[in-house]
């Protein structure tokens, strides 16, 4: 099949226990939540109610019933953005941030008369917390992060953040895409008021799920109004969760993939997952630098750092590196801007892109060995 290294995208191959829940639901119960007393619906609600549970229970989140599924990442953080920003408030974010947050802002900055702050960054990625705080004035509502860029792979210091936005009592919204089912992430250690996260990549899950784990205290408005399954006579969105911020029928056989692909991470451990693709990335960084013509971004080797590497061959465009490497070699890789045009103008390849690996739980040293010995051979065609 190839060396899949585009992780950071879409996490592949999945346990094959997921490919299995997704489809014997669609033969075995293949219908809605919500929607129905009889016998194959309660099943189909218990799924859903049960990959709460386990989603709750990755996050240490408190109430199974706000954790809100969405189609997303994406539409988790414009759902949790939409919701809880109104005219003039005050946001503080990273200077690293996805499209996903970044093209929000800037919507809501051009709509709606928000203001954006900005918080610095070393050459690697890396904020501080103090940086962040400084930020804060008298209208700040919501100070939301990525946990880990997906350019560069940095970790920020959330539970840094999340305790200084305790203390000004304001909202912290952490965007976990590169992190959840990879790293210790813990709501009540680390301040986190609301996580956004997504199915597909760490968390092993199928494409089109993803959503929201919401602090029992926190509240905002729903962005979308529809059916829910419940109240139908009722002409408003309901207050309670989760139908409060969940309208349609829900995505249930990705849901059901998810739950499996919760399971599976439950059972390995987080930790063991982490310190396998940790050592991966290691080596991998630690092969690429040998190579005279290559130019690293981001944390090196000895810091503790989201499973991509991006890089750059002197002579070369970031997508004709790829290309070689998927025609040649059957490696498959990314290149480009990763949709994070920030993290590229902190390092100077807004023009440029980046080629970029992504490292994921299946892959292997001798998967990092090829892909070292097939860059040898281009950057010697440079």
């Amino acid at each position: 099949m190839g060396i899949y290294l585009d992780n950071g995208a879409t996490s592949y191959p999945k346990p094959s226990q997921v490919a299995k829940a997704v489809f014997d639901f669609m033969v075995d119960i293949g219908v809605s939540s919500g929607r129905g007393g009889y016998k194959k619906a309660m099943v189909a609600d218990k799924i859903v109610y049960d990959t709460r549970k386990l989603i709750s229970k990755l996050f240490n989140q408190n109430d199974p019933k706000k954790v809100i599924f969405t189609l997303n990442v994406t539409e988790a953080i414009n759902m949790a953005l939409y919701g809880i920003l109104e005219e003039n408030d005050h946001v503080i974010t990273s200077s690293l941030e996805h499209n996903v947050v970044w093209r929000c802002l800037k919507t809501m900055e051009r709509d709606k008369g928000i203001t954006i702050s900005n918080a610095s960054c070393d050459k690697d990625g890396t904020t501080k917390a103090e940086d962040v705080e400084a930020l804060i004035n008298k209208n700040t509502k919501l100070i939301i992060f990525t946990h880990a860029s997906n350019v560069l792979g940095s970790i920020q210091p959330i539970a840094q953040i999340g305790e200084i936005a305790k203390r000004h009592n304001v909202l912290f919204l952490v965007d976990t895409a590169q992190t959840a089912g990879a790293f210790d992430i813990d709501m009540q250690r680390d301040n986190i008021d609301i996580i956004a996260f997504t199915g597909h990549k760490s968390l092993m899950g199928p494409m089109g799920t993803g959503g929201l784990a919401i602090r029992e205290s926190v509240d905002f408005n729903p962005i979308k109004q529809g059916g829910t399954g419940g109240d139908s006579a009722y002409p408003y969105q309901v207050d309670y969760y989760p139908n409060k911020l969940e309208v349609g029928t829900l995505n249930i056989s990705g849901i059901a993939g998810l739950k499996s692909a919760l399971e599976y991470i439950d059972n390995e451990g987080i930790k063991t997952i982490h310190n396998k693709e940790k050592e991966l990335r290691a080596y991998a960084y630690e092969l690429l630098k040998k190579i005279e013509k290559v130019k690293l971004y981001g944390p090196d080797e000895s810091k503790d750092s989201a499973m991509v590497i991006s890089f750059n061959i002197e002579g070369m465009r970031c997508e004709d590196i790829a290309y070689k490497l998927d025609k040649n070699y059957d490696i498959m890789i990314r290149a480009g801007l990763h949709c994070a045009p920030l993290a590229h103008e902190l390092i100077g390849t807004i023009k440029t892109g980046t080629a970029r690996i992504g490292i994921g739980y299946f892959n292997t040293k001798e998967d990092i060995d090829k892909l070292y010995e097939a860059l040898v051979e281009i950057s010697n065609e440079a």
